[in-house]
């Protein structure tokens, strides 16, 4: 355990599972307050209890659909009632459905943008206020597919794409008020994102085994690994950096199709 966060409250979306899981339990091993944010209740109150068995700081579990507005404002409502405050905000929450500009249907498109850009501007939106009051700030999780382009996913890649700009937007508008804004973009990572998007178990095995070739550095992403590049963002060891979009993708961003 570190105490980088200590005495800072962090709010994490998609805190149940994948990124969003390995990043509250990071927070909260570094001293951070931890509101876990996710649709269910259930498994946040396993990522709480885990908290607590390892000598984590104090957390809460907030079940909320951050698509659903009054659910977004009671999630930050909620937060700054429990702790006083609100340091950090982690925008972990999203989706990922397959389909092309000939097969995305439009309720598809509605909900990937819903839940991974929209979504994230309406929480940094409600944040603001309070981070302003400490000067904290923003971390969201984006995509390699934010910053390259791929065949057969598309509204997630312009979700992804979204996500990047709104960050760099931001960055520049509440750097006056001393909040920082900043974006990691992931490549392949072990979770449970493309099985809930509709991949079969065979066929994520076999995903998983071909993005040993794509990424240079011959394997998938651990969450734990993004959550330690989220953290340090969060930290003030990043307290110069604002407005950037951080590649953790074992290269992937580096490659070309051949």
């Amino acid at each position: 355990m570190s105490d980088e966060l200590k005495d800072k409250v962090a709010l994490v979306t998609g805190a149940s599972s994948g990124i969003g899981r390995a990043t509250a339990l990071l927070c909260a091993a570094s001293g951070a307050r931890v509101a876990l944010v996710g649709r269910q209740r259930e498994a946040l109150e396993e990522v709480a209890g885990e908290i607590v068995g390892q000598g984590g700081a104090e957390a809460m579990s907030i079940v909320a659909d951050v698509t659903v507005e009054e659910d977004a404002r009671r999630a930050v409502d909620q937060t700054v009632e429990r702790f006083g405050g609100l340091d950090v905000l982690i925008n972990a929450a999203g989706v990922l459905m397959n389909g092309s500009i000939e097969s995305t249907t439009l309720t598809g498109w509605d909900e990937m943008l819903n839940v991974n850009l929209r979504a994230v501007f309406h929480l940094m939106q409600l944040a603001a206020p309070h981070l302003e009051r400490c000067g904290g700030n923003i971390v969201n999780v984006s995509s390699v597919t934010g910053l390259r382009a791929f065949p057969g996913v598309l509204a997630y890649c312009v979700s992804k794409a979204g996500v990047d700009q709104l960050t760099r937007c931001a960055a520049l508008e509440l750097a006056p008020k001393g909040v920082r804004v900043n974006a990691v973009n992931p490549g392949v990572v072990k979770t449970e994102v493309h099985l809930r998007g509709g991949m079969t178990t065979e066929n994520y095995a076999t995903f998983l085994e071909h993005s040993k070739q794509t990424h240079p550095l011959g394997r998938v992403g651990e969450a734990r690994e993004i959550a330690e590049l989220i953290l340090f963002l969060a930290s003030d060891r990043a307290s110069w950096i604002t407005g950037a979009t951080y590649s953790i993708d074992g290269g992937r961003a580096q490659t070309c199709a051949r």
